[in-house]
């Protein structure tokens, strides 16, 4: 008797503005692997976001697997994993903190590892260095995550999140270090105070799902749009043109160059249907938030 995996993970956005590195929202587009035991690592791709040469030492779900496999001792066994993916590469929308996720899980499966979501949370943090879109993945819905001083994980986890959101694509990568590169190394204490504040306040109101209040600190943030704006195309054009159209909000979904949009969930398609003779270039969603997170399929086969 043999087994196959189907492992689900959603794409993620992160940050909602100020509350950079530590936010995360499970979105409605997925990363799908179906993996069997094989006698030796492939991956086949099956998707126009995925790239087409492959190098399996190299690939992230191969990478966070064995690393998964190896904080516990166990010895990662060779498979094929079929991939396929709704998340364009370099957009800011979580493709990378799928990949990583989906690795976890697939060395949980494939070690038998019985991890426990917190455990996948704490591998997941640890490789993707800050506890936003990877958490989101394997959580759904809204986390809330600080890495502490002793190397572990405080995360909160919220699941009912009653909002859309619009996401404007443009068709150019941005890499997260290059994002990265672009934002100061200190802030002065005064600056970082008020920055503080609109995270704080961000968070209270999306606990309280006040989403006018929730919008106007996304379009408040202070330590990476600032810095960022210039390397986003149309940055300033989106945003007027979505709070023209009834957005309560727009920010940077993660590093970039994907912008987001926060809208209720009956008006949503409508207004993608507004935004788009305005951005013929962009690629315009309506998405829903994933309330479940990363999920498994098991299947046995003689």
């Amino acid at each position: 008797m043999s087994k196959t995996w189907n492992i689900q993970v959603p794409g993620s956005t992160a940050n909602l503005g100020p509350g950079f590195d530590s936010i995360g929202i499970a979105l409605g587009l997925y990363l799908t692997l179906d993996v069997t035991l094989s006698d030796q690592w492939t991956f086949d791709h099956q998707s126009v976001h995925l790239p087409q040469e492959i190098n399996t030492k190299d690939h992230l779900i191969y990478q966070s697997a064995n690393y998964a496999a190896t904080c516990y001792g166990a010895i990662l066994p060779s498979c094929k994993v079929i991939v396929q993916s709704e998340l364009p590469l370099a957009r800011g929308i979580g493709s990378s903190a799928a990949a990583i996720a989906a690795g976890v899980e697939l060395a949980n499966q494939l070690c038998e590892l019985n991890l426990s979501l917190e455990e996948k949370c704490r591998i997941a943090t640890d490789l993707e260095g800050h506890p936003d879109n990877a958490t989101a993945s394997l959580c759904g819905g809204l986390t809330i995550g600080a890495m502490l001083p002793d190397g572990g994980l405080s995360l909160l986890s919220v699941k009912e999140i009653d909002v859309a959101f619009a996401l404007f694509i443009p068709n150019v990568e941005l890499k997260t270090q290059e994002a990265r590169d672009a934002l100061p190394s200190t802030f002065d204490r005064g600056y970082a105070v008020q920055a503080s504040a609109y995270a704080n306040v961000l968070i209270a109101a999306l606990l309280m799902n006040d989403w006018k209040r929730v919008g106007e600190m996304m379009e408040a943030d202070l330590f990476h749009e600032p810095f960022r704006a210039n390397i986003i195309p149309y940055y300033n054009k989106i945003r007027e043109l979505a709070k023209e159209n009834g957005a309560y909000g727009t920010a940077i979904s993660g590093a970039g160059p994907t912008m987001i949009s926060l809208v209720q969930p009956e008006e949503v398609d409508e207004f993608v249907e507004k935004m788009r003779p305005h951005l013929p270039d962009y690629e315009i969603k309506a998405v829903s938030i994933d309330r479940n997170g990363i999920q498994l399929k098991v299947s046995e086969y003689i």
